[in-house]
């Protein structure tokens, strides 16, 4: 029986806790995985309850933390050592970055026969300056040559590795995107749409336009609020936006908003059950221009209640908000970064425009906010696009063939 050890930075939402999830729960039975990972940060929101639903129960290691500090990284290693001597793995598979560095550390040290490593975004642009990112460069060349296989979620993102970064040869990549349980985003969404616009008091006329991630600088909200200011100063049409999750940069954006002249509102409390309602079952929140919802798990809900869903990124690997959005049928809006262009169409299920270009996506998004046909039109081409390329099943039997090609 084939023993994968697969160590995850930290479970916290997006795509890494559901690609290992799912990697845990349903390879085939003659695999064995024992899945760690480390401590989520303080102003993220936890995704245990992904693990919980697949009957999951990780290995937490709080010595493994996102943020470099040498002695506590020094004792995820030689925790890992140790996991890795006791549980006698055949493939470590490490995904994103401080697990993939003490990971691949551990286990080359180990003599593990094979060794992988999913990118599921990285570093190389938009996060840090020019010395600290030649320096996190030279660290991913250097495990590159200790890793049997790496893996690229995206075409974009492999071309990135191997010929923008230069980080290892094309022949050591495989693609391998990531892939999710979609269904729940096409059932029930008349209700569920009722729902969520009943709770923040939409109106039937009122357009919402919400943009779903961590507040932190890489995801540039700012540039959401930019677009949002300028389409509202030229439209007709009523509308609403929604900022959906949390972060370090939550009081800055709030404060952005004040000096763009928007009006703000909190949104109804989500108590981890489902939304809260006002008094007597009316809407908690009066109509505000700009909603702060915080961390809401139920984003089939979110999708549901909205009409256009955006992202604004400086850098991204495969955006889980876009391929949700688009199982949801609704169109997309976003930057032409990462693996944006490989996730959606370009003029069917979506509109791309340059990196930083509030120009670009005002324009874009008035029409898509003017043109009632046009946000069906590409709404309804989202779900025949993801539906079969990012479902679970398919990203197991990827992996499936990946692992037993390396330990034949």
């Amino acid at each position: 029986m084939p023993r994968v050890l697969r160590i995850l930075n930290r479970f916290n939402l997006g795509g890494p806790t559901h690609n290992a999830g799912y990697l845990t729960r349903y390879l085939p039975s003659d695999f064995e995985t024992l899945l760690v990972g480390g401590s989520q940060e303080e102003h993220e929101e936890g995704s245990h309850h992904i693990l919980d639903n697949l009957g999951v129960k990780p290995l937490i290691l709080p010595e493994l933390q996102r943020e470099v500090a040498p002695w506590r990284d020094r004792s995820a290693y030689t925790r890992i050592k140790r996991l890795i001597k006791e549980f006698k793995p055949d493939i470590v598979h490490t995904h994103a970055a401080k697990a993939g560095a003490v990971g691949r550390m551990a286990a080359a040290d180990m003599g593990v026969k094979a060794i992988v490593h999913t990118f599921h975004g990285h570093v190389f642009h938009s996060y840090f300056g020019p010395v600290r990112t030649a320096l996190y460069k030279n660290i991913e060349r250097f495990l590159a040559r200790r890793s049997s296989r790496i893996i690229a979620i995206s075409d974009r993102q492999k071309e990135e590795l191997v010929n923008e970064h230069r980080i290892c040869a094309a022949e050591k990549v495989t693609v391998v995107p990531l892939g999710f349980d979609l269904d729940r985003f096409q059932q029930g969404q008349a209700a569920k749409r009722a729902r969520f616009r009943h709770v923040y008091g939409l109106a039937d006329d009122e357009i919402a336009i919400g943009i779903v991630g961590r507040l932190v600088p890489i995801k540039n909200h700012d540039l959401f609020l930019d677009v949002i200011t300028k389409v509202s100063q030229r439209t007709g049409r009523k509308l609403r936006a929604f900022i959906v999750g949390d972060g370090e940069e939550r009081e800055r954006l709030s404060q952005r908003v004040e000096a763009l002249g928007l009006t703000q509102v909190a949104g109804p409390r989500f108590n981890g059950h489902g939304f809260g309602y006002g008094v007597n079952g009316k809407p908690a929140v009066a109509p505000a221009t700009i909603t702060f919802t915080s961390w809401i798990k139920e984003i089939d809900v979110v999708n549901a209640g909205l009409d256009i869903i955006m992202l604004t990124s400086l850098n991204e690997g495969t955006p889980v908000s876009l391929i949700e959005a688009q199982a949801s049928n609704r169109p997309v809006l976003c930057t032409r970064v990462g693996g944006t262009e490989n996730v959606m169409v370009d003029g069917r299920t979506g509109i791309l425009c340059p990196s930083g270009d509030a120009d670009c996506l005002a324009d874009r998004l008035m029409s898509l906010v003017e043109n009632d046909g046009l946000r069906a039109e590409m709404g309804s081409a989202g779900w025949s696009h993801v539906r079969d390329r990012y479902h679970f099943t398919r990203l197991v039997s990827d992996t499936e063939e990946l692992y037993r090609s390396m330990i034949s």
